[in-house]
């Protein structure tokens, strides 16, 4: 998509207007900061060359398609002037209840981000909103939003609008609200003033993210191996999870939060206003054997306008069945594995039946 033709009629003194007013209507919408961002994004494109390079992003061939849009954003959509950057909280609950669910090994971990609606949904209609209330003040004008869905590195522009800075576990951080949340774009035809980054790194000498990973996926400060990612392992990969990584994978059978919720800053972190992203379907408490007794149906049914409808529901029986595996042993664990052992994929019933023996071969 290509932006408009620019106004031409849009005076600086105006431009600032506009800025302020983009402002106050993000907050409006339940962004909690709203800024404009710099196109350049400098060395982080050679970064993301250089992590490309080194396979680091694993059967994400989608990174590679992408590069070029990625490192020039005024590539993506031709015509771009601006970017306004955007971040809201999506927290439905305390770090101490997820901490409580993650400690649980009979409990299913879900990352908070997944527990409600779809966030792309939610975010898109927002931004989509500000566009709106901009063209109301100024006319038609070229825009296209985004939220995690085309090949933008939002997490520089989110930093070069003065945002936060990029941590040690390479996710955005925010002074005073940590890391919990959404971040959305709207790249403009309109030659707004970008901020300045105002937020040096303030990570010092910390290493809990380092350090709390379960397959030890940060290889070093902003340094990320995907492919030993639990995120990625149980959404991006498709494929068999290698053996020696299944029983680091613990309950988390969609996404990962560990690095996040040991982070230092995110005490700040706030509850989530937005009821979008409270949970449904009772996730947030779910336990793994009622999950594995889920069939393809109610699997649809439940992960409709849910970013969990990202896998399927092979995926999902898989991920479980790992998570059974390192669950302790008791009848009801062993009959619900055995209830999937003749399953038609032959992905399920490989790692259903690496949860039947790992109980089979000692103690658990």
């Amino acid at each position: 998509m290509t932006m408009h033709s620019l106004r031409t009629n849009i005076a600086p003194p105006n431009l600032e207007e506009i800025s302020k007013s983009i402002q106050q209507w993000a907050h409006e919408l339940g962004f909690q900061e709203a800024a404009v961002a710099k196109i350049n994004i400098g060395d982080d494109s050679n970064r993301l060359k250089a992590w490309l390079e080194a396979g680091f992003h694993g059967e994400m061939s989608y990174m590679e398609r992408g590069l070029k849009n990625r490192q020039q954003p005024g590539l993506l959509v031709p015509g771009t002037l601006s970017i306004i950057s955007l971040r809201m909280d999506y927290m439905p609950q305390t770090i101490e209840r997820a901490m409580a669910t993650l400690n649980d090994p009979r409990a299913a971990y879900i990352s908070r981000y997944a527990l409600g609606r779809d966030y792309h949904k939610t975010l898109r209609s927002r931004l989509k909103q500000l566009a709106r209330r901009i063209e109301g003040l100024i006319g038609p004008f070229g825009y296209r939003v985004f939220t995690d869905s085309a090949p933008v590195l939002e997490r520089a522009l989110a930093r070069n609008a003065g945002l936060g800075w990029i941590g040690k576990h390479t996710n955005l951080i925010a002074r005073h609200e940590g890391s919990l949340f959404f971040l959305g774009e709207l790249f403009t035809d309109l030659p707004l003033k970008a901020q300045e980054a105002s937020e040096g790194e303030h990570c010092g000498s910390c290493s809990l993210c380092i350090d709390v990973c379960p397959t030890q996926a940060i290889l070093a400060p902003y340094r990320l191996d995907a492919r030993r990612c639990i995120s990625y392992l149980t959404i991006e990969y498709r494929g068999s999870i290698p053996e020696p990584l299944r029983p680091l994978i613990g309950n988390r059978i969609f996404g990962c939060d560990d690095c996040q919720l040991v982070c230092p800053w995110n005490r700040y972190a706030k509850i989530s206003a937005v009821k979008d992203f409270s949970p449904r379907h009772k996730l947030d408490t779910a336990n793994l054997i009622d999950l594995i007794n889920m069939d393809a149906s109610a699997f649809e049914a439940m992960s409709r306008g849910s970013a969990i409808r990202r896998i399927s529901h092979e995926q999902w029986l898989r991920n479980i069945a790992v998570a059974l595996g390192n669950a302790p042993r008791s009848k009801e664990v062993s009959a619900a594995l055995h209830h999937r052992r003749q399953h038609p994929s032959a992905l399920v019933r490989e790692h259903v039946n690496w949860a039947i023996a790992r109980h089979s071969s000692g103690p658990n």
